[in-house]
């Protein structure tokens, strides 16, 4: 059996730092080279075979995966906050990191996390950019009613953003002067512009052949449309990493951390250590969910008698990822079990 090389690797945009080490760790060779896919592929053929590699998760992470993926013999990605509280030292640079991800690696130290496929992190790219298409929508509706405001124009707020309401608004409202009337007219179009781009890239999403039938499944789940399916199909990927829904739970942000010590235990506020987009995409879904089950509107009343009512809202979030956990383990429709309780009733 052939000796097993390790590589680490500490990754940034425009140079990599790497260290090469064989079982016993001793230095193979150590250096730094262009992040460049030209330069990789120089690289690769100066390496010893065969030769596992982990880098530290960053945004340029992607596709130096995906460029060494098929030469190496094992690849992996460190959880970088982990990776911190594990080779934290007084020193620091580009050499020391990678050579003390390399040392991780090979005693079986790294604090791996999880790398989706390449379809799915092209898709949840697409995702997410429609994501900042919403966040702009937004920011352009709120700053149409800014500009009215500071002009003291008075405007039906609940029918402002309306086509018609709108024309009808600039064409017949003598307050409103030629140059804020460009303004406004520049924002809404604007507006539409980006509104009929989020709904292109909602669509190719749905009739993507990769998640069509995963999506239509998850949304026979009350409460859960095409927004939430999708973000949970692509945040999480393969469902399976989770052991427990407690896990999942977690993953997206809907419980505190936990602070323990002798006999006290201190739990604190949602942990920041979170997928953000799932957490967004859930609790807002859960806010409207008590409006489509009766089943999730009684768990939201029966935790906000107890006074609170975003501690209510995470109630049914969590709930929620219950519900999207067992329709994509079992891979079937979602179906509502009848309790004995309910019988009884």
């Amino acid at each position: 059996m052939e000796p097993m090389y390790y590589i680490g690797l500490d990754v940034h945009k425009r140079k990599i730092s790497y260290c090469v080490k064989d079982s016993g760790g001793k230095v193979y060779a150590e250096g730094s080279l262009p992040a460049t896919r030209i330069d990789l592929d120089l690289w690769m053929k100066t390496l010893p075979q065969p030769w596992s590699g982990a880098m530290e998760a960053t945004m340029f992470t992607g596709w130096i995966y995906d460029h060494l993926k098929p030469h190496a013999a094992a690849l992996k990605v460190a959880h970088p906050l982990m990776l911190r509280a594990i080779a934290a030292a007084k020193k620091k640079n580009d050499r020391i990191d990678a050579n003390k991800i390399c040392d991780c690696l090979r005693c079986d130290f790294l604090p791996e996390c999880y790398m989706a496929s390449t379809a799915v992190r092209e898709r949840r790219r697409t995702l997410r950019y429609r994501n900042l298409l919403v966040r702009q929508m937004v920011q352009m509706k709120i700053k149409i009613s800014s500009l009215l405001m500071e002009a003291g124009v008075s405007y039906n707020k609940q029918r402002l953003h309306k086509a018609g309401y709108f024309r009808e608004l600039l064409a017949t409202n003598p307050d409103i002067d030629e140059g804020l009337c460009s303004l406004l007219r520049l924002c809404r179009e604007t507006v539409v512009r980006l509104q009929r781009t989020e709904s292109a890239l909602v669509r190719s999403l749905e009739r993507d052949s990769l998640l069509m039938e995963r999506v239509e499944r998850l949304m026979t789940i009350p409460a859960v449309g095409p927004i939430t399916a999708l973000t949970w199909a692509l945040e999480v990927g393969d469902v399976q990493r989770f052991s427990s829904i407690k896990k999942a739970i977690s993953y997206c942000g809907l419980c505190g951390a936990e602070k323990s010590s002798a006999n006290t235990v201190q739990r604190t506020p949602l942990s920041k250590q979170r997928n953000k987009h799932l957490q967004t995409t859930l609790i807002e879904a859960a806010k409207m969910a008590p409006r489509n089950s009766s089943e999730l509107a009684m768990l939201y009343d029966k935790e906000k008698q107890k006074g609170n009512a975003n501690r209510a809202t995470l109630a049914v979030a969590r709930k929620l990822v219950a519900y999207l956990m067992a329709v994509d383990r079992r891979q079937r429709d979602f179906q509502m079990v009848e309790t004995s309780s309910d019988i009884a009733a």
